[in-house]
């Protein structure tokens, strides 16, 4: 093969190189620019509700001249002092608060038995129905102090449309807490497996979440029991905390309480 043929064979190719190198350049500028694809955000899951403080009561401002008590948390209702046959309801000092001291117990023998409790008015906030729902105190009483099942905090009546209570039981001084739904007479009771009444200061804390009930004692689980998850407590009753009425028979508790509230859900 001459030298000038294969000059010209290279020529060729390097020509056909360089034209397909400038047709692919023009192609791809042709080809217009993909635009980038919009990112959507992503919604948060909205916040679960936490529980809701319906009522607090800390005693701390005492009586007022009207003879009413303060409700702390901005939602309840304020209390009302009622007494009978000159009971009174005492606001001691403790630590940086105050107190509600209730009548001590009375002698078998007294007919007349001075007794006190605090009332406040019917709030649908306290008729939890089928909610989750707490309620607890603070409370100081001897075994001494007792005369029945000492009734601290409670809302309705076991056989009146239906009932949550926090009582002190007379025989071996457990903290109980109390529901009946309604509709029924039926009473449900946890127990706690510690006694309370022994002098000192405990908080008592009860826990209806569907279909249990519980009790804690300073801040630790000490019983419970089952319940039914479709039992609804609404009731048309007052709050009343240190007895349920002023019946000759009725369980007053005859000692002390402090931080008594309610929470929803």
């Amino acid at each position: 093969m001459s030298r000038s043929f294969e000059v010209f064979g290279e020529l060729s190719t390097f020509l056909a190189m360089n034209i397909s190198a400038r047709l692919l350049a023009l192609a791809l500028l042709a080809v217009p620019a993909v635009p980038a694809l919009a990112v959507t955000p992503v919604a948060a899951a909205p916040a679960k509700a936490g529980p809701v403080l319906v009522a607090r009561y800390t005693f701390d401002g005492g009586v007022s001249p009207a003879g009413t008590v303060a409700e702390n948390s901005g939602r309840g209702v304020p209390l009302t002092v009622r007494t009978a046959n000159r009971g009174t309801v005492r606001f001691p000092a403790l630590a940086a608060g105050k107190y509600a001291g209730l009548p001590t117990r009375c002698a078998k023998t007294v007919t007349a038995c001075p007794t006190a409790l605090l009332q406040g008015a019917d709030d649908p906030d306290l008729d939890p129905g089928t909610s989750r729902f707490t309620w607890a105190a603070s409370l100081r009483v001897a075994k001494a102090q007792l005369a029945g099942s000492a009734n601290v905090v409670q809302k309705g009546v076991a056989t009146t449309e239906s009932q949550w209570k926090l009582q002190v039981g007379l025989k071996n001084g457990k903290a109980q807490c109390v529901v009946v739904g309604r509709g029924s007479a039926k009473a449900y009771v946890a127990r706690s497996s510690v006694g309370v009444a022994d002098g000192a200061w405990h908080k008592i804390l009860c826990l209806r979440s569907g279909a249990l009930l519980s009790v804690y004692v300073d801040g630790a689980l000490k019983g419970s029991t089952a319940i039914p998850a479709a039992m609804s407590i609404v009731n048309n009753k007052p709050l009343r905390i240190g007895g349920p009425n002023f019946h000759t028979t009725s369980d007053m508790f005859h000692g002390d309480v402090d931080d008594v509230y309610a929470q929803l859900g």
